[in-house]
């Protein structure tokens, strides 16, 4: 098998750690756990590369096995070297529902809806940000007032149309002003070029809104309000209710009820081995004592909250069979489960029989993406 032929080094990701490798004789063997692996990750320094790195320094110290992180900026840098089999295991975000549902970059003739499955995934919030002095506090405010947009940052816009849409709203309803990156996006919030943007609690940059004179409020998500989150989950799927309580402008004493989504979900080919799988998530569940005080959200691997359902693609059958084991795979994990690989089963199909058609047609570019638009909600629509 792939992982096992392949000799790697262990990454010193965590630089003056706390965790130190043990000596060899201190490891022990768990049947099927891969003795090498590759995981493509994000960039060196983002939240997913130090936490593969403190898991799979985890792993090495307890069961002596050796994983080489391969970072990318990209999300076609992360997703193709798993489709490729050159990497095990990727640790992806939203780019995940993208290939699953063949949007955006995966709307092209090399790509379409792709089979990618779940082992687990952390917790993580997002929500749309905005100037205390604006007032914006709830998603009905939002109607037209500026939004800072960034036309490429596919991963915040997929997040902001499910918080319009629990208020009824859509991108129509606001006024978007263009912003180059989504650093200038938040600045614009300080700079009064404008009032709101699509954010996640824990980025840097919003410290400085929070100490500005405009201060800083974040939009809530009622968490009681079922018509509110059924619409915001016909946007996108993956979306869950989430109380934050780390992040600018929350505590503790003041969380906000925002969107939670997954970030980052260990995925693998859905033909990867069931054994591998199940050896996987035993080796990441047993040592989480050893990594989970890395970080404020490491906490958040613990099983029972990384293992439960929505995430942006089905779970793989190893990862539900170890779920089940601790008696955490519920009635409810199992309708979402057969909801999602339905879903995709029908995106897949939809797309095996518009390809050749397109590709008859001529079409490329942005004629393909649109005619691939209209196909996929045409699938869609036929869902119940």
């Amino acid at each position: 098998m792939f992982t096992r032929r392949h000799g790697l080094a262990l990454p010193a990701a965590l630089g003056a750690s706390a965790l130190a490798a043990p000596a060899l004789g201190q490891t022990r063997s768990l049947p099927h756990l891969p003795s090498t692996m590759i995981w493509s990750v994000y960039d060196v320094g983002s939240a997913g590369y130090v936490e593969a790195s403190a898991i799979s320094d985890a792993l090495g110290r307890t069961f002596g096995t050796r994983v080489r992180l391969q970072p990318s900026g990209t999300s076609i840098g992360r997703i193709l070297p798993l489709r490729q089999r050159r990497v095990s295991h990727a640790w992806l975000a939203n780019e995940l529902y993208f290939a699953a549902e063949g949007l955006y970059e995966y709307a092209t003739p090399d790509w379409g809806p792709q089979d990618f499955r779940v082992l687990m995934g952390r917790r993580n919030s997002f929500s749309i940000v905005a100037t205390r002095e604006s007032g914006i506090t709830r998603p009905e405010h939002l109607r037209g007032r500026r939004m800072a947009w960034v036309p490429a940052n596919s991963s915040v816009n997929i997040k902001i149309e499910p918080i319009l849409a629990f208020a009824g709203l859509t991108l129509r309803d606001v006024q978007l002003v263009q912003f180059p990156s989504y650093v200038a996006s938040l600045r614009a919030l300080i700079e009064g070029r404008a009032e709101c943007a699509g954010a996640a609690l824990n980025t840097a940059v919003l410290r400085e809104l929070e100490a500005s004179p405009r201060g800083i409020a974040w939009v809530q998500l009622d968490p009681n309000n079922a018509a509110g989150w059924a619409a915001a989950r016909r946007a996108v799927p993956f979306a869950e209710p989430i109380l934050e309580t780390v992040g600018s402008g929350v505590s503790e004493s003041n969380p906000a009820a925002v969107l939670g989504y997954r970030y980052p979900m260990i995925t693998v080919n859905a033909d990867t081995p069931e054994e591998e799988v199940y050896a996987l998530m035993r080796a990441v569940h047993e040592t989480f004592d050893l990594y989970k005080d890395v970080n404020a959200t490491m906490p958040r691997w613990a099983i029972r909250e990384a293992g439960a359902p929505p995430m942006d693609a089905a779970f793989h059958p190893g990862a539900i069979r170890f779920l089940r084991d601790l008696g955490l795979w519920t009635a409810e994990s199992e309708r979402w489960q057969e909801q999602t690989l339905h879903r995709n089963e029908v995106l897949r199909r939809a797309w095996a029989e518009f390809l050749p058609a397109a590709r008859s047609r001529n079409l490329e570019g942005e004629a393909f993406a649109v005619a691939w638009a209209e196909r996929r909600a045409a699938a869609l629509a036929t869902i119940s």
